[in-house]
């Protein structure tokens, strides 16, 4: 069984025992998360969509820890003008279990 969750202006593709880095959220290791805005659910050929979303469908995380992506490194450079900027960031994100889905 999968599911296609909605969460941060992103869209997940789910199935239960996966494990997926959100957004950071303020929540503690070992608390549960339940993602309301499902999309589709399906199992097999058979698969509902919803319109925006399916009615009643949710899916609950335990959250694992927080930790940090990858570092982005931002260039700055204007031709012919001798001026380059280097900078980057890591952004927090918060690391989840995905338990179950139901529709």
């Amino acid at each position: 069984m999968y599911a296609i969750i909605s969460d941060g202006n992103r869209q997940y593709k789910v199935e239960e025992g996966q494990e997926l880095v959100i957004d950071y959220r303020e929540t503690p290791a070992g608390e549960k998360l339940t993602f309301d805005k499902v999309l589709a659910v399906g199992q097999g050929g058979d698969v509902k969509l919803g319109a925006p979303t399916v009615a009643g469908a949710k899916v609950t995380a335990e959250v694992l820890g927080t930790g940090q992506g990858e570092k982005l490194v931002v260039q700055k450079l204007r031709r012919r003008k001798n001026s380059r900027r280097k900078t980057g960031h890591r952004s927090v994100q918060t690391r989840v279990k995905i338990g179950k889905i139901s529709s």
